[in-house]
């Protein structure tokens, strides 16, 4: 038995909001109470964790990472300048992807994994894809996950931009890493990955249906994120993006179709009707000058619209303040985004994940899964149930997180992770990932 407490309680479920001094009661990897310190003190006994008046909360999601952009942080490729996003995609992110063997696979998520527990994220939904190194690859990453506690969805991109061979090789890993999920614990779980429609021909998509037959996974798909997408998929087929993953039987409720920036009204109806998810990903969006997701229209249309980093970071409190922000900015309005940023956060994507795992995430509640953190924030101001979004908003960062229990272990104590050598990792992740710019340039 283990107990958190002595902390301000945000449970993000709707019985007990915000317990100004909280505690939780962990047994095995399950919550199996919550309540006031002094009364759950009274009834358990168990190893004590105290908060010392700090913030304890579900640990968060992201919905949406590319572990396989770790080792792209300070590399300098000296490319040409990148007029539009394939340019971005041409001179970097394809040159990143073939380049990569199953070394540099098992450190970028040594890496990721550990920003993102340090940063407060338990859950995370990952697409990946190393080229060069196709078979094998997100078994390594489940085996890092699996080290560091992590709990985690992975999928492979599937594309026809490397040839008909690496294209087999990736619904090869796909498939076979779902069934091998399905065998596993519930901290993993495997989606089929594709990279995009433009990159896909109408051969591969039906190859891709008719693989996951019987298998009930769901697809993770870039979706019209550039307006090239759309252009591509009415010139050769006639129909845009989500009419032609529609079509296939792509669009459904479990599966991810990433940024869906570029849609129209009829293909967010059938976003709608389909209970397809989208996540945004705004500091992504901006940073490839792609534009941003419509999610005032999603939402209209009852589409499950959750948050994502797509690899520019772990931290989602860094992605709450950014989607708060680009709307308000774009439409030049500083009344919207305020509760569509949070209930992208905690709420969707809490939904989200609850969709592919077992038992609940994202909510300190009996029977939920212990994913936990402790976040060291002192309110200058009263803090309450109404207002909680805001500290956290305005008051609160991915280092601000203290301590992190995934599943019932602590994957994090007072700043120092627990299941390896963090130091000896990041050297090792340095000689490697400097090896690795080498083969790229």
């Amino acid at each position: 038995m283990r107990i958190i407490g002595n902390g301000i309680l945000v449970t993000r479920n709707d019985d007990f909001p915000l317990i100004l001094n909280g505690a939780v009661v962990i047994k095995d990897n399950l919550i199996i109470d919550y309540g006031e310190t002094s009364e759950v003190l009274e009834m358990y006994q168990g190893d004590f964790y105290d908060a010392g008046g700090k913030i304890i909360m579900p640990g968060l999601i992201n919905a949406h990472h590319h572990i396989y952009s770790a080792f792209a942080r300070g590399m300098n490729l000296e490319s040409p300048k990148a007029n539009n996003f394939n340019d971005i995609l041409n001179n970097l992110w394809w040159k990143v992807d073939k380049t990569l063997n199953l070394r540099d696979v098992e450190y970028s998520a040594y890496a990721t994994f550990i920003e993102s527990i340090k940063n407060g994220v338990t859950t995370v939904f990952d697409h990946h894809a190393s080229q060069g190194a196709v078979e094998g690859s997100l078994f390594k990453l489940a085996e890092v996950a699996e080290k560091l506690g992590v709990r985690t969805s992975l999928c492979y991109e599937v594309s026809d931009r490397d040839g008909p061979d690496v294209c087999k090789q990736a619904i090869k890993e796909n498939i076979d890493f779902i069934k091998y999920a399905n065998e596993k614990s519930d901290m993993l779980t495997g989606m089929f990955g594709i990279h995009a429609s433009f990159t896909v021909s109408d051969e591969t998509l039906a190859t891709c249906v008719e693989t996951m037959e019987g298998l009930d996974a769901g697809y993770h798909i870039h979706t019209a994120e550039d307006a090239f997408d759309q252009k591509d998929s009415i010139e050769k087929y006639g129909k845009r993006v989500v009419e032609r993953l529609n079509d296939f039987g792509i669009a459904n409720e479990k599966s991810i179709l990433v940024h869906s920036i570029h849609v129209d009204d009829k293909e967010i109806d059938i976003l709608g009707k389909t209970k397809s998810i989208v996540v945004h990903n705004p500091e992504s969006n901006m940073g490839n000058a792609v534009g941003r997701t419509p999610i005032f229209k999603l939402l209209d249309k009852g589409v499950l619209l959750g948050l994502g980093t797509d690899g520019f970071t772990s931290d989602m409190f860094e992605s709450l303040k950014v989607a708060n922000l680009i709307h308000k900015h774009d439409l030049k309005d500083s009344n919207v985004a305020w509760a569509e940023s949070a209930n992208m956060l905690f709420d969707a994507n809490k939904e989200i994940a609850n969709r592919f795992f077992e038992r609940k995430v994202g909510v300190i509640e009996d029977n939920a899964y212990a994913d936990i953190i402790v976040v060291d924030y002192n309110p200058i101001t009263p803090l309450t149930e109404d207002n909680i979004n805001s500290h956290i908003l305005f008051g609160m960062m991915g280092r601000s997180v203290v301590t992190t229990m995934i599943d019932g272990k602590y994957v994090m104590v007072d700043r120092i992770i627990q299941n390896v050598d963090e130091d000896k990792v990041m050297e090792k992740s340095r000689e490697i990932s400097n090896r690795f710019w080498g083969r790229v340039k």
